[in-house]
């Protein structure tokens, strides 16, 4: 198997892209089907590599659908169980037929799913815990197979909640905005969706487990840091609070979290949490 050279593949997308004529190639859906057939044609790239440029011009098309309200949906029977609530199932299936890309898919995700579950912390009025999620999330969609790809087992996050049947309106409201907001937006920290422990019948956010906490890495770090990765930090931080109140969000409190890439490219990721949480999320 051949070593795929991904600077190649994204200069090939972004040439393909700059070569589109809008006056002959109208409509997104004639751009991205230009777009494919240039980099078919595309002799700098193995066929390895035009499969995988391929792939991902058809992510970005599947989610430019979605964003204009235009083209076929894919309809899916996702996991048979449900917690048997109403306003759960309704909010889950109303995430999913909103989702941009595959990754990004809200599911409700059975409990036995999950495993080395450890009690990790409370943040207000909630227990976290950390868990391994057996498959983890889907990943993509397979054209050929027409379904979709889960990833590999993931290390999670898990917010208990109180049980739904006893809760407020703002319990549900919280749930929703962080559901709905991390399934649109890269900048906040993915909520992957809800399961219930069967024990206790309580409700848990599953969510994405990040590397480092931004609280703790700047206290570590903060006599190293320079102006640009400062400057950086807080630009990132600022952007995901524009698309949080783009969504005109019930937020009580707003966590912040930080996780280092391979190349120390900073992302910064917001995450809600209740009034009272002190706890920030590794």
């Amino acid at each position: 198997m051949s070593t795929i050279r991904m600077n190649l593949i994204n200069a090939a997308l972004n040439r393909a892209f700059t070569l589109i004529d809008y006056n002959i190639h109208k409509g997104f859906h004639k751009h991205y089907e230009f777009m494919q057939q240039t980099i078919l044609a595309d002799n700098s790239l193995t066929e390895e590599e035009k499969t995988e440029a391929i792939r991902l011009n058809n992510e970005d098309y599947d989610r430019d659908k979605i964003h204009f309200n235009s083209g076929t949906r894919r309809i899916f029977n996702f996991s048979n169980w449900t917690p048997g609530n109403n306003d759960i199932d309704n909010l889950i299936k109303n995430c999913q037929m909103k989702t941009f890309v595959p990754s990004n898919i809200t599911e409700l995700i059975p409990y036995n799913n999950l495993q080395n579950i450890e009690y990790l912390t409370r943040g207000g009025f909630s227990e976290i815990y950390t868990a391994s999620w057996i498959n983890g999330n889907y990943y993509e969609w397979d054209s050929k197979e027409r379904k979709l790809i889960k990833s590999r087992t993931i290390e999670v996050i898990l917010k208990q909640l109180e049980n739904v049947e006893s809760a407020s309106q703002s319990w549900f409201e919280k749930a929703k905005s962080h559901l709905t907001i991390s399934n649109k937006y890269p900048e906040i920290v993915q909520c992957f969706g809800l399961t219930q422990n069967p024990s206790n019948r309580n409700y848990m956010l599953i969510i994405n487990k990040l590397d480092v906490n931004l609280r703790e890495y700047l206290q570590q770090n903060h006599n190293q840091l320079t102006w640009e990765e400062r400057i950086k930090i807080t630009f990132l931080i600022i952007n995901a609070l524009h698309w949080i109140h783009k969504e005109n969000s019930i937020i009580f409190l707003i966590l912040i979290t930080i996780k280092l890439t391979v190349n120390n490219i900073f992302e910064s990721y917001i995450l809600f949490v209740q009034l009272q949480t002190n706890f920030l999320f590794m």
